[in-house]
């Protein structure tokens, strides 16, 4: 007989095994999930880095680029440099 896989992790405010049914999944309460809303309310919680719109996706890249490039001459500048009499 296939054993029934049960789904569960811990609750990220206090650590508490929660199985998936439970109603407050993923939390093990509701005093756990509000604990926790409070700490993205309070700013402690952050997204790692920002949403970006495609105009800002357009402009990192034309920096990039720009960067590149400049690198690109620094070294055509340095070899020029190594190559010419002293």
């Amino acid at each position: 007989m296939a054993k029934k896989k049960v789904v569960s992790l811990r609750c990220p405010t206090c650590r508490k095994i929660v199985l998936k049914d439970d109603p407050d999944f993923p939390f093990c309460s509701d005093r756990c999930r509000l604990i926790d809303l409070g700490r993205w309310a309070s700013g402690d919680y952050k997204i790692s880095s920002p949403l970006l719109d495609p105009g800002e996706i357009e402009d990192a890249e034309r920096r990039e680029a720009n960067r590149r490039h400049i690198e690109e001459i620094d070294l055509e500048v340095d070899e020029h440099q190594r190559r010419r009499p002293n």
